[in-house]
């Protein structure tokens, strides 16, 4: 997604088991890469650790 990878719409580069396909290549954006795990991003379940990516991506989508 060269200008970036717009709030609320799904990564090109995921697969359909919500993995990157280009995790760990020097192309994937910076911003990817610097996403640590937590145990406040992670949750209990995959639906927390989405609804904690989602609150994520709403607060840092850009004004219009």
């Amino acid at each position: 997604m060269p200008q970036g990878k717009p709030a609320g719409v799904r990564c090109v580069q995921l697969d359909d088991a919500d993995r990157c396909r280009i995790f760990g290549r020097p192309e994937r954006p910076a911003v990817c890469a610097s996403l640590q795990p937590c145990e406040d991003m992670c949750g209990d379940s995959r639906e927390q650790a989405m609804r904690w990516l989602s609150g994520l991506e709403a607060q840092t989508r850009p004004a219009d």
